[in-house]
Parts: structure tokens; C-alpha cells; sequence
């Protein structure tokens, strides 16, 4: 097959295990799907689920064992990180049942879904598609893939997300308002699912901001395996020759006066906390799952 411009490569996630890479399709997120993130939002109950999308070439594939390099991006004041499990697609379809959505799963993995929550907010105010808050350039930062068979019951798993080594999210995947197999019967009564498709599943509360120089490290625990999926990320400076709002650096100078943890540096920077070995923080001690809501 030749064509006019040069096509652009598959967008690819390694997978645990295995040498062969795990092909990344459409990118789905299901939005306020954690009790308390959907509370603090102004949101109750059980409403039926929405989706948005990012394309594939948001990832940003981080191995194992290394810290991807996120640059902050351009137009924003306000970075801000969520961390979510993915359920990664390895069999097609549509009008999936919950009942037998498991078999159609390759496999899961942690990610954080970024956002330039300033430019979102303006755009939901003015009644637009928020796609400049969602879906821009590494805005999908993914980590290896576990396959299902090693993933053991990722519907009790534990996920966290830490900046700097100190807890920003921390909370159980029984806490969906729609759960993974629920979220799948949803989606593909509208969308027919594709292998290489990968559903962000949602985020759970406390959202909050990251400056350059921040290194955010996200994973999941559960006591039914001997599993730590782990995805690192540092913020660093905007591309040279970006465009980037001066008034990110002074967000940044404001956030470590509210949190002197952030031990400020040049412009406002903050220094991250020295990894540990192979760049990866120490897994937090496994937490008793909560009750399924």
C-alpha cells in the first residue's frame, strides 16, 4: 500500500510477559463514574453513563521501569492529572452484555487521564465539545499491559495516584458507579468495539493540579495477586518554541506557597522527590477492598 504523505505508525502498549505490543484503536473515557468524584463535581445518583473520546496518538507509552517525559502543555494555567484503570479490548463487538463482557477484555492497565482543566471549564460554560481540555497532545500517559489471566479481580483492585511521593488519589475500583462490565454494555450499544480499543473506566475524587518538575506515579494494587501495575510521568517544561501561558509559571510559584512540600525552584518549579530504584516509588501496603456500591 503506498500513499500520498507518510502514514503514521501504530500507536503501540507493551504488554507483561509478552514480546509482542498490544496495538492501541480508539481511546474511550467514561466521565464521573467514581461516587465521590461525581459529588464533588455537583453530580448524585446513578445517571446513565457518557462517554467522550481521545485519539490514539494522545498516548503517552511509558515502559517499564522508566519515567515518561510529560511536557506541560501550551494554552493552560491549570494541569491537572486523574489517574484510572483501562480495560483493553481483545475481542470485538456490539451490544455486549455485562454478563459476558469479561471474555471481550485482552487485558488492564493504569493511566492517567490529563486535562487543561481551565480551557475544559470554558468550553462547558459556553456549551462547546471540551475536546481542547481532553484530547490533546499526551494527554493519555499508559503503562504496561497486564493480560486478564494475570490481572486477577481487578473489580476489587486498589488504585492510587501519588505527586512527589504523597497520596493525591487513592481509592478501590468497587467504587464505580458503573462497573467495568456495565461500562462495556453501555459503549457498545453505541459504539461496536474493536480489538486494540482501550475504555478509560473513570476517576475517583481529588483531582488536582501538577507543575513542571512534578513527578506523579500511579498504579494498582490488590491482595488476589501479586500485581503492581505502575505508570511514572515527571512534567517538564513546555517544548522550546511552544506558546505557553505566563501564568502557568505563576500557578506554580501560588501552589508551592499553599504547599511548601513542593520545595519551589527556578520559575516557580518544584523539584520532584529522587526515585527509587529502576524510577519507581515504593507500592503502597495493599488496602482491604471497600463494599461494592
Amino acid at each position: 500500500m503506498s500513499y500520498v504523505i507518510p502514514a503514521p505508525a501504530q500507536v503501540s502498549v507493551s504488554v507483561v510477559g509478552r514480546r509482542e505490543r498490544f496495538p492501541v484503536g480508539r481511546i474511550y473515557c467514561v466521565g464521573r463514574n467514581y461516587v465521590e468524584h461525581a459529588k464533588e463535581m455537583g453530580f448524585t445518583g446513578r445517571e446513565p453513563p457518557f462517554f467522550f473520546i481521545k485519539p490514539a496518538d494522545c498516548c503517552l507509552v511509558v515502559e517499564a521501569g522508566q519515567t515518561g517525559q510529560l511536557h506541560y502543555p501550551p494554552l493552560t494555567k491549570d494541569f491537572q492529572h486523574e489517574i484510572e484503570l483501562v480495560a483493553c479490548i481483545g475481542t470485538g463487538g456490539k451490544n455486549i452484555k455485562a454478563a459476558h463482557a469479561k471474555k471481550h477484555i485482552y487485558g488492564n492497565a493504569v493511566v492517567l487521564d490529563m486535562k487543561r482543566r481551565d480551557l475544559q471549564g470554558e468550553q462547558k460554560k459556553l456549551g462547546r465539545p471540551w475536546c481542547i481540555g481532553k484530547a490533546f497532545d499526551h494527554s493519555a500517559p499508559i503503562g504496561p499491559i497486564t493480560p486478564a489471566a494475570q490481572a486477577g479481580d481487578v473489580n476489587h483492585a486498589e488504585i492510587y495516584l501519588q505527586v512527589g511521593g504523597q497520596d493525591r488519589h487513592r481509592s478501590h475500583v468497587s467504587k464505580l458507579i458503573w462497573n467495568i462490565a456495565e461500562t462495556i454494555e453501555h459503549l457498545s450499544a453505541a459504539w461496536e468495539l474493536q480489538p486494540g480499543d482501550v475504555i478509560y473506566t473513570g476517576t475517583p475524587d481529588a483531582v488536582a493540579a501538577v507543575v513542571s518538575g512534578d513527578t506523579a506515579a500511579a498504579g494498582r494494587t490488590q491482595r488476589a495477586a501479586t500485581v503492581s501495575d505502575v505508570v511514572v510521568v515527571q512534567t517538564a517544561p513546555p517544548r522550546s518554541g511552544v506558546a505557553h501561558d505566563a501564568g502557568a509559571a505563576q500557578f506554580g510559584a501560588d501552589r508551592a506557597q499553599e504547599h511548601p512540600a513542593a520545595r519551589p525552584d527556578v520559575g516557580g518549579r518544584s523539584v520532584p522527590v529522587a526515585p527509587t530504584a529502576r524510577g519507581l516509588p515504593p507500592p503502597p501496603a495493599p488496602a482491604a477492598p471497600a463494599a461494592t456500591t
